[in-house]
């Protein structure tokens, strides 16, 4: 799981206080890092940066991607650098691979933001893969809250998402699948 205190690295903080003061200010800028698919919501908040770090007296910023290849990657790890080199000019991003970042990740926080924003936030956890395999699946929608809704497409505006349409309130929208 996400760990935001995170003080490990090859050397011990001179001065804890400082250096956790350091480490507050840094997720701090962090945390006005948007997501540019989802301009809602805060790349910390998605739960793709799991630690921040002493490694050699410099602060170090793990950036994990949604999925390999997704194409907001780069314009994420380029933000989150910005915002380091802000506060901490020697400081580092390291791109993270393992372990994967899942769905599961993401706060209770963000997935409001969603429902709030039309889209369905993921429903379960990371481990469930049915509708991979065809299997229908009730996602409520997001606006009116009705559990009568339909699976358009499995694809939606991007590769993270399904297209569903309520029968109810008859709304397109969006659902954030678990991966």
């Amino acid at each position: 799981m996400v760990n935001h205190t995170g003080n490990s690295g090859t050397t011990s903080p001179s001065d804890p206080e400082v250096e956790g003061a350091r480490l507050e200010r840094v997720w701090a800028h962090l945390g006005e890092v948007m997501d540019p698919e989802l301009p809602f919501l805060g790349v910390v908040e998605m739960g793709m940066i799991p630690r921040v770090y002493f490694d050699a007296g410099h602060v170090v910023v793990e950036v994990m991607p949604t999925y390999l290849g997704c194409p907001a990657t780069d314009v994420i790890r380029q933000e989150v650098q910005n915002r380091l080199r802000s506060v901490e000019p020697d400081g580092e991003v390291r791109l993270v691979l393992t372990p994967p970042w899942t769905t599961d990740f993401i706060t209770e926080t963000a997935r409001e933001k969603m429902r709030a924003s039309g889209i369905a936030p993921p429903e379960g956890q990371q481990a469930d893969r049915s509708f991979l395999l065809g299997k229908d699946r009730v996602i409520p929608c997001p606006r009116c809250r009705s559990s009568h809704t339909q699976l358009v497409s499995a694809f939606g505006s991007t590769a993270c998402k399904a297209h569903y349409r309520c029968l109810d309130c008859l709304e397109p929208f969006d659902h954030f699948k678990c991966i």
